[in-house]
């Protein structure tokens, strides 16, 4: 498949993912999903970006995440984050070759529904991976009161109050969790994720295709 353009100003969310070259684990233990969660703080501090949600995986990372204008751009993000984590690796684990496959892959999504249906697909990971049942299980996720997340100003139309706006967003996430499946293929194939004035818009001014066209027959994958 022909790489999409890598298209990233600073005044879009980002929903992230990056593998584990041909698929190989990144996480052996719990110190290296400590690590990698310590190194997302150190580069938060450093580049002053926003973390709406995260999920550490088994062989891949799904960060949903904005650039700011006083911090650093997408590029220089990932480079360090990723960067220093296959070092920690390498070291540790005496690892020799390529860690990352390829490059990062990078969604524009819509500051609206969408990022609200772009965090319950990111949160329901492992549920997909059944690895939990609930994805409030999972340790290596966004969740209540951690210190790596910011709360998008989208997230209070579902409530001015934070304890009925957290019960709602819960809710949604429940809703998806009733198909696991939900929003798999719309992840694996876009590059703009929105509607369609927000898709046609980032595309035309980025001269860009909001959706990747496959070639061939698309791999079996067990989970995203």
């Amino acid at each position: 498949m022909p790489r999409s353009a890598r298209i990233a100003p600073g005044d879009y969310v980002y929903h992230i993912l990056t593998r584990g070259n041909n698929r190989q684990d990144i996480f052996q233990e719990d110190r290296d999903f400590e690590k990698y969660m310590e190194l997302l703080l150190r580069y938060k501090e450093k580049y002053k970006f926003k973390l709406y949600h995260y999920v550490l995986m088994t062989n891949h990372v799904h960060l949903v995440l904005e650039p700011t204008e006083r911090g650093g751009g997408l590029a220089e993000i990932m480079k360090g984050i990723n960067l220093s984590y296959a070092q920690h690796y390498k070291r540790k684990y005496k690892h020799i070759g390529h860690f990352w496959q390829d490059r990062y892959k990078s969604i524009i999504i819509s500051k609206d529904d969408y990022l609200l249906a772009c965090g319950s697909y990111v949160e329901l990971n492992p549920v997909r991976a059944m690895m939990v049942t609930d994805p409030k299980a999972y340790r290596y996720a966004y969740g209540k009161n951690n210190p790596l997340i910011d709360e998008h100003p989208i997230y209070s139309v579902l409530s001015e109050d934070e304890s009925e706006r957290r019960k709602k967003y819960r809710e949604l996430v429940e809703g998806m969790l009733l198909e696991k499946d939900a929003m798999k293929g719309e992840m694996k194939r876009r590059v703009v994720y929105g509607d369609d004035a927000f898709t046609k818009k980032v595309a035309s001014k980025y001269s860009i295709g909001a959706v990747i066209n496959p070639v061939g027959r698309p791999k079996k994958t067990k989970n995203d």
